[in-house]
């Protein structure tokens, strides 16, 4: 999403393509945060209190980054204390849409919008800038509090501890350099490198960003022969920003985004971390693999012109993954 221009949104739905053909992503505008007593944090404003019912999340079950929110959501316990809309998985001109759908998901239940583009107007009138997802909205200011998902995760993991939260602790203290070191490599080349294989333009821009995913991966396939997770026997922050996109790899980058090297079925120690993560408690209820896949290809006409929807690949999400007998 970008500027209205003579009454139509411009369907830069994805950031920007360079001159070289690369992938850029934008930087959220929103960077307000949620503290346990309203003072500011590392960005942003004051006045945001942790307080149940006040705040509205704006999902989608399409979204890998929206998917990291909506795992915090649900590990925290705070799906009463944060009520939430789904847009609908298809993306047209006017970019993320509240048209219902056929399972009854989708729907703006705070103020019975049309289109995501209004809420963003609504806490500015003058906003042109992108229009994303997840959005977490103010009920009391009547404004947007945060669109930035990795800043978001970290004020559900904390904030409302003191008014009902469940317990955990997903940044600990002690771990504090070694989850910003993974997630840094994580966010660069397997997160965002998905996207900047499967929009690049030219081969030199694809090749660029589809060998240092798989360096990653392969990483990745090394560290967890050792550990059952990341860090250990407990899955923490860098685990839920990388389950979403492995979630996604096998039914959607694999083919859509051209990361065709390997699957991740094709990794043993990944291919169970993922199944593990996937099986964790609470997890099932924050998939949903049919918005997903219908969104990509068929919103990125660019890409996949005919929007035709591959059939899925026969994968078991549910085979025991035995990696807490393991480790």
């Amino acid at each position: 999403m970008g500027l209205l221009i003579e009454g139509k949104w411009l369907d830069q739905w994805y950031d920007t393509v360079s001159t070289g053909g690369k992938f850029e992503r934008s930087i959220a505008q929103f960077r307000n945060w949620i503290t346990k007593d309203g003072s500011a944090g590392p960005t942003g404003k004051a006045g945001f209190k942790a307080e149940t019912g006040r705040y509205h999340l704006y999902a989608s079950y399409a979204c890998p980054w929206v998917h990291r929110v909506l795992i915090y959501r649900k590990l925290k316990g705070l799906e009463k204390a944060i009520d939430v809309s789904f847009v609908h998985w298809y993306m047209a001109e006017q970019g993320w849409t509240f048209n219902k759908d056929e399972q009854g998901i989708v729907g703006d239940h705070l103020f019975d919008l049309e289109f995501a583009h209004q809420i963003y107007t609504m806490a500015d009138k003058n906003y042109t800038g992108r229009v994303t997802v997840p959005i977490l909205w103010d009920k009391d200011q009547n404004t947007i509090v945060s669109n930035e998902s990795s800043e978001i995760i970290r004020m559900l993991n904390s904030a409302f501890d003191e008014i009902g939260a469940d317990n955990g602790d997903y940044y600990p203290e002690h771990l504090h350099d070694e989850i910003d070191k993974i997630n840094d490599r994580i966010y660069h080349t397997v997160n965002n490198g998905v996207y900047k294989s499967g929009f690049s333009t030219t081969r030199e821009a694809y090749e660029e960003a589809v060998y240092p995913l798989f360096e990653t991966l392969n990483w990745l396939e090394n560290r967890l022969g050792n550990v059952r997770f990341l860090h250990g026997n407990t899955p923490y922050e860098s685990d839920w920003r990388l389950f979403p996109t492995l979630y996604r790899f096998d039914s959607i980058y694999h083919s859509h985004f051209k990361c065709s090297i390997k699957r991740i079925v094709d990794y043993p120690n990944l291919w169970g971390y993922t199944r593990d993560l996937y099986q964790w408690p609470g997890i099932l209820q924050t998939v949903n693999m049919k918005h997903a896949r219908h969104h990509y290809y068929e919103s990125h006409e660019t890409i996949n012109p005919t929007r035709i929807v591959p059939i899925l690949p026969n994968i078991d999400w549910d085979e025991p993954s035995n990696r807490d007998k393991i480790f």
